[in-house]
């Protein structure tokens, strides 16, 4: 895979030598359990997968190129290049400027831009109405566009299935970047629907069935349909695809659930004809770093430490998998360890940033988990480890801790 050139302050000391012994180890990527790091006093089972992935760093990598040839010009990105307050901070100190918050509002007026300035698509992608704005101005949209390749590749299905006569149904949030984008690209080519969980996929199938009325799917999915969305006719042949950082078993089982109905409705003889046989549609690094994390769950520990930004939908989605079994603390970076008896947390239920108590001193040697979003620099995971080192006083010093996993022989 192609290694990228992004700013050496993202990388880090500790994260950097594990995840090369376990790439070393694992080139094949079949070994889901964490590595451990025993520091004496504290060990922490680190997640096999996570932290930047290759849509993240290409599009850091972009970024950073676009300032260092543009001296002098405006650089502009549409919105957060990533799901992470630090990258986002960075960019702005080197002088970009967002055009967009992340739900879409604007903060730079179109027509203040012009031909000569540098727009950035970020990774999430942008709608086709956004990139017709900017060509119309004059923007280069394609010379600095970051566009992941998972995300275009979710296009490309939602293409194919427009073409074959179905229906686009995308998991995702409809407030989300890309899911605004995906929907934007799936809906020139089909009539297309967003759904964000398993809840809203059987209100759906309740109007497929008719057991609800066609009148009342424009009241429970208002905004997140197409222009003239007939349900009584959009509703026989469907697809499903989604947003590449939802969580792989509800894509599941939204999918097999909607294939039932289908099922119920058509029979099971007719079943092709009316369901697209797709797999999800996340990408490789959703995908592993959501395994990993299963990997995490096999382990025992004191609690769980998630690291990333606090709007990162694959970040969350680790915390809701982690907080089934483990006490789970969502934090952004070092800063939210605030003593070894306060923590500052992201409630992903009420979106409100809480203090509680940590009263880390209480165990005598706690284990704890790490694992962060595939937007989240490596070195701000560091940072959280050497924060927790100091609250406990290691006994083992950081390199000697290192060395000792260097020296364990994979089983693989």
């Amino acid at each position: 895979m192609k290694k990228f050139e992004i700013p050496e302050f993202y990388r880090s000391p500790i994260i950097s030598q594990v995840k090369a012994k376990r790439k070393l180890d694992d080139p094949r990527k079949k070994d889901f359990t964490p590595s451990l790091l025993d520091f004496g006093t504290v060990r922490f089972y680190i997640a096999r997968h996570f932290g930047f992935c290759y849509g993240v760093e290409n599009a850091i990598e972009i970024a950073y190129q676009a300032i260092a040839e543009n001296p002098g010009k405006r650089i502009f990105l549409l919105s957060q290049m990533i799901h992470n307050p630090a990258v986002n901070k960075d960019l702005v100190s080197h002088g970009i400027q967002f055009i967009q918050d992340t739900k879409g509002q604007q903060l730079i007026a179109w027509d203040s831009l012009s031909a000569e300035d540098i727009v950035i698509i970020p990774a999430f992608g942008t709608t086709l109405e956004i990139e017709k704005i900017l060509t119309d101005i004059g923007v280069n949209v394609s010379k600095y566009n970051t566009t992941c390749p998972f995300v275009e590749k979710v296009w490309n299905r939602s293409e194919k299935l427009g073409s074959d006569e179905h229906t686009i149904i995308i998991h995702g949030k409809h407030n989300h970047e890309e899911t605004r984008a995906t929907f934007s690209h799936s809906r020139e080519n089909a009539p297309a629907l967003i759904l964000k969980n398993l809840e809203e996929a059987k209100l759906l199938g309740e109007i497929i069935l008719g057991q609800r009325s066609n009148v009342s799917f424009f009241e429970l999915f208002e905004g997140k349909y197409s222009d003239g969305f007939q349900p009584e006719k959009h509703l026989t042949k469907i697809g499903v695809v989604n947003q590449t950082t939802m969580l792989a078993t509800e894509t599941q089982e939204i999918t097999d659930y909607l294939r039932d109905v289908m099922i119920q409705k058509f029979g099971d003889e007719n079943i092709k004809n009316h369901i697209a046989d797709t797999r999800d549609t996340l990408c490789y690094a959703t995908n592993d770093n959501q395994s990993a994390t299963y990997g995490l769950l096999e382990k025992e520990a004191d609690f769980a430490l998630v690291v990333g930004g606090y709007n990162s939908s694959n970040t969350t989605h680790l915390v809701e998998l982690l907080e089934q079994k483990f006490p789970t603390y969502f934090i952004k970076d070092q800063e939210e360890l605030l003593s070894d008896e306060k923590i500052n947390s992201f409630n992903i239920h009420t979106h409100t940033l809480e203090t509680l108590d940590f009263n880390l001193q209480a165990i005598e040697k706690p284990t704890i988990i790490i694992t962060s979003g595939a937007s989240c620099p490596d070195a701000i995971v560091d940072g959280v480890i050497q924060r927790m080192l100091e609250f406990k006083k290691a006994s083992i010093p950081v390199q000697s801790a290192i060395d000792n996993f260097l020296s364990v022989k994979s089983e693989n």
